[in-house]
């Protein structure tokens, strides 16, 4: 059923998990983050965090967000709490919590879905 509704949409809508699309919101020597922008309600994110770095970690308050891992490993936190992630692990962060993505030795991928606008720096 999934296959017959892809054959309907405008193909230009289609992104593999690896390359989002979008445009560079953050850039510097932790990571190159980029933003979708193309649906009216939810931001699709990608980040590529180099290895043995860290986001700057945030909250926002009335967004919840989900983090998919496509490549590499790490540990993430949400609020004081610390687990490891791999490459196919989904993390589920609740409206307001605090969170932070540490890269592994050999860096990682994750795509990142939010709804309303970017709202942290």
């Amino acid at each position: 059923m999934i296959r017959e509704n892809i054959n309907k949409w405008d193909v230009g809508n289609v992104f593999p998990l690896v390359e989002i699309g979008g445009d560079i919101v953050k850039q510097d020597d932790r990571y190159l983050v980029k933003d979708n922008n193309l649906l009216n309600n939810l931001i699709v994110s990608s980040t590529r965090l180099n290895a043995n770095k860290s986001t700057s970690g945030h909250t926002h308050p009335g967004q919840e967000e989900v983090y998919m891992f496509m490549e590499g490993s790490g540990m993430m936190e949400l609020d004081e709490k610390h687990f490891p992630f791999n490459e196919g692990d989904m993390v589920l962060v609740e409206d307001g919590v605090f969170h932070r993505v540490h890269a592994g030795a050999k860096g990682c991928y994750f795509v990142c879905v939010f709804d309303g606008k970017r709202s942290h720096q």
